[in-house]
């Protein structure tokens, strides 16, 4: 009996084996305690540094970091909820160094859908493979786009638990469903999620039309409604997250501005999310899409290493000498698309694409009709502004979809349902109910087809492109090396178009030789899986290797400080320093060191962002000063940093003489034009109810200091002889600060735009600002209910199913 248990889970051991060690020996250095280093996860190290050592220090959650953009909540940088066992399980899942978990989960994940889809092990770990060395899946990882990867990770098993329910197997299906959703969500990367839900809608549909069809309609709305259950439970798990989330969008750059003019004065066109041409900046063009199966069609990634043998090194070895080529050779813009930049082609592999011809010919019913609807409307919508038809349909009309940018990244929907199909095509292939006949004829017309795609995006390209890149005028100097780099464009298409066919060509050939009996199932599994693992990992390899990893320490403390740092530091007092040394909208290393007035966040709070366009970026001292910039980092004529100090900040806190009240936020933006920021305030009358005024009284002997700062505190104390008005330099933001004066709670506004403004009454008084977020007590609360109902539906269900199958035996026993 224990043989029989063994040898039935031996096959799931196996795999778990392989995929620990496909990650390990994919990123093997690791194994020597190194580390990738990744832009954005530096940037972020900046962004997070006080929000860790405040969790370090209080262990407990700020929230709220005033290091960057000179405040925000701390929900999108870094943050813990309460009641997140789903974190416990997710790091429980990813027990391998980093990046090699989310490689990892990859596989298994991917594993548990071929499972649910009735999948032979070795097939399954066919397709895991083929999924997780996709070359997309790998290459975001350089930039550091963790939270993509993580969400991307859990969508198959999201399918897995969906399709198990749709498959009769309710427990089953509404554990995994719940679950994964769970952790899908808590992978904080909404706009994958969301493109999740458009896969899983197109499945929905097909399900839907099939019960129309079959006439078992009531059984596809019990379905559904144990899917939406799970799901809901699953979201309900994150709630914390998801309604601090939501909160904060308002407020965010994703959010609706209330400004109807731009910077300049002109008219401003109105938007409910981000700006069409922000959106689709990142638009896959038509031809573009022959990346997925040949993998430099378009020059490969922006740029690209050149052997000696390339026409760009022989020119410039011939104009400039050797060493100068071999240093230019090695990064040349060889891409040709119109996107602003990529780390690589979104490869999808020849071999598991040609299996996906392959399902199209092969395999029958819903499924195939799901995954190859799934994988068209995804490629239609990369297209983005060069399909503008559809995606501004879209970008209109479809709910949230104008909240996310670089559209072309809803590929990754295809990057999904590709190796699914290709390994349905091969179970079926495999399968003794379908006959040689028919397998042989699908396997010509896959070839054909597919070879023929191949060779026509060739012809394609070669003669209705041009091959000039956006960057070209970068080589214009030199004559003839445009047209030398334009030749070796070509040659890479040729090469690789070259790669792909010979490539699909062995694969089927060793489908060819299984059904002509030269070849055993197993060898042939074996051969394909050599072929997948070769055709991408040799892509991979030219964008993620081991020149990537770094030394731990280097990627763990990521940022020296410099010698303006340290004389900035020498200062104790509370203060911000604005670093015009570097793009202050896109620096998460000031904000390491320092209160910066910059960061680098893709949601920062949208008034924030509008301060800087129209104030900041003008160089409006008023407004840095109201900031309390109180030193500047600058370059000197050698690009060195140097610093500037600024005695003129108006300082944490002071009192004005008087505050204009204004009917819009048009107004309020263009008062701050000139406005003397140490003696005036300015704020929107909607944000003062119906008081039209604010009456300040004079009083040249009224003090008011900051005398204590934590992030999530702040203390002052006050000594006048009339009532005053103070304006406070810290971010105003309504859904967690609460201000106490004397310890009862006294109402604060939004003045000067960002800032937050305040009536003191006379006297001696102490004020206090708390951080004190409501959403996240209530979130929690909600998040405990969710994980109590899933876990007692689940054993309510199987106590119900337990009861039912012996009510069944014991009427068998009867008769």
């Amino acid at each position: 009996m224990k043989h029989l248990k063994l040898k039935k889970i031996f096959p799931y051991i196996i795999a778990v084996a392989i995929f620990v060690i496909a990650s390990l020996l994919y990123f093997h250095p690791v194994l020597k305690g190194q580390k990738i280093a990744q832009s954005d996860i530096t940037q972020f190290q900046g962004m997070a540094k006080e929000i860790t050592d405040f969790r370090t220090e209080k262990n407990t959650e700020p929230y709220w970091t005033g290091a960057s953009f000179s405040g925000m909540p701390a929900y999108q940088i870094s943050a813990y909820y309460p009641y997140d066992f789903v974190r416990t399980l997710d790091r429980t899942l990813r027990f391998l160094p980093r990046p090699a978990d989310y490689t990892f989960l990859y596989f298994l994940s991917f594993f548990v859908l071929m499972m649910a889809l009735k999948v032979k092990w070795r097939l399954a770990i066919l397709g895991a493979l083929s999924f997780g060395f996709s070359t997309y899946l790998i290459i975001i990882f350089i930039p550091g786009h963790n939270s993509k990867a993580h969400a991307i990770a859990y969508m198959p098993l999201v399918l897995a638990g969906v399709l198990w329910i749709f498959k009769r197997k309710y427990v089953l299906g509404f554990i995994v469903t719940g679950l994964a959703m769970a952790l899908e969500i808590y992978t904080n990367h909404i706009q994958m999620t969301y493109y999740l839900g458009f896969c899983l809608l197109i499945l929905g549909i097909v399900e839907l039309i099939n019960a129309i069809k079959e006439n078992i309609l009531s059984a596809f709305i019990k379905q559904a409604a144990v899917i939406l259950a799970a799901v809901i439970l699953g979201i309900g798990a994150n709630a914390p997250r998801l309604m601090a989330m939501q909160e904060y969008s308002e407020f965010s750059t994703r959010g609706k501005s209330e400004l109807t003019i731009n910077a300049d004065g002109s008219k401003k066109e109105a938007t409910k999310g981000l700006d069409k041409a922000y959106i689709t900046q990142y638009s896959y063009a038509k031809l573009e899409t022959f990346n997925l199966f040949i993998p430099r069609f378009m020059g490969g990634g922006t740029v690209e290493e050149l052997g000696k043998n390339s026409n760009f090194y022989q020119l410039i070895e011939k104009q400039a000498g050797k060493k100068v080529a071999d240093d230019y050779s090695k990064q040349v813009l060889t891409y040709w698309g119109d996107q602003p930049i990529i780390e690589a082609p979104a490869y999808i592999g020849v071999v598991i694409f040609f299996l996906f011809f392959l399902g199209i010919f092969l395999v029958k019913g819903r499924l195939k009709q799901w995954l190859v609807a799934a994988t068209v409307f995804s490629i239609l919508l990369s297209w983005g502004r060069n399909f503008d038809v559809l995606t501004n349909f879209f970008i209109d009309y479809i709910p949230l979809y104008n909240k996310f940018r670089a559209v072309s990244s809803i590929q990754v929907i295809a990057e999904l349902c590709v190796p699914i199909l290709g390994v349905l095509a091969l179970k079926s292939f495999f399968s003794a109910k379908i006959s040689s006949e028919e397998k042989i004829e699908s396997l010509k017309k896959a070839t054909y087809v597919f070879g023929g795609l191949i060779l026509f995006g060739f012809v394609l390209a070669h003669f209705s492109s041009s091959f000039e890149g956006l960057r070209d005028a970068n080589y214009s100097e030199l004559p003839g090396l445009i047209d030398a780099v334009i030749a070796d464009r070509k040659s890479m298409l040729f090469m690789d178009i070259l790669r792909s066919l010979v490539l699909m060509i062995l694969a089927a050939g060793v489908l060819w030789f299984f059904l002509k009996g030269k070849l055993k199932q197993h060898i042939a599994v074996i051969g394909l899986v050599v072929f997948i693992l070769f055709d991408l990992i040799s892509v991979n390899k030219n964008y993620v290797n081991e020149s990537d990893f770094k030394p731990s320490r280097r990627v763990d403390k990521p940022f020296t400080a410099t010698n303006a740092d340290k004389l900035i530091l020498q200062d104790k007092t509370h203060y911000r320093v604005a670093n015009f040394a570097k793009d202050p909208m896109q620096d998460g290393s000031t904000s390491y060191f320092h209160q910066s007035i910059g960061g680098y966040h893709a949601a920062k709070m949208g008034r924030y962002q509008e301060l800087f366009e129209y104030q900041i970026a003008k160089n409006n001292m008023d407004v840095l000063n109201m900031l309390n910039t109180k030193y500047f980092i600058v370059p000197d004529k050698e690009g060195k940093e140097q610093v500037q100090l600024n005695e003129d900040a108006n300082g944490n806190v002071w009192f004005v003489e008087n505050v204009k009240v204004v009917d819009s936020a048009n107004e309020e933006m263009q008062t701050l034009d000139s406005l003397d920021t140490k003696r005036f305030a300015v704020i929107d009358q909607k944000n003062i109810s119906n008081n039209k005024q604010i009456r300040v009284q004079q009083d040249s002997t009224a003090t008011i200091n900051l005398t204590k700062y934590n992030v999530t505190q702040l203390t002052y104390e006050s000594k006048t002889t009339k009532e005053q008005f103070a304006v406070f330099s810290e971010i105003y933001y309504k859904d967690g600060w609460n201000a106490y004066i004397n310890g009862k709670l006294t109402p604060h506004f939004r003045v000067n735009y960002v800032l937050r403004g305040m009536k003191i009454p006379a006297g001696n008084n102490e004020i206090v600002f708390k951080f004190e977020p409501e959403v996240i007590q209530k979130g929690g609360l909600i998040s405990l209910g969710s994980y109590a109902l899933l876990l007692l539906i689940t054993i309510g269900w199987l106590f119900y199913d337990d009861k039912k199958k012996k009510k069944k035996k014991s009427a068998l026993n009867v008769h």
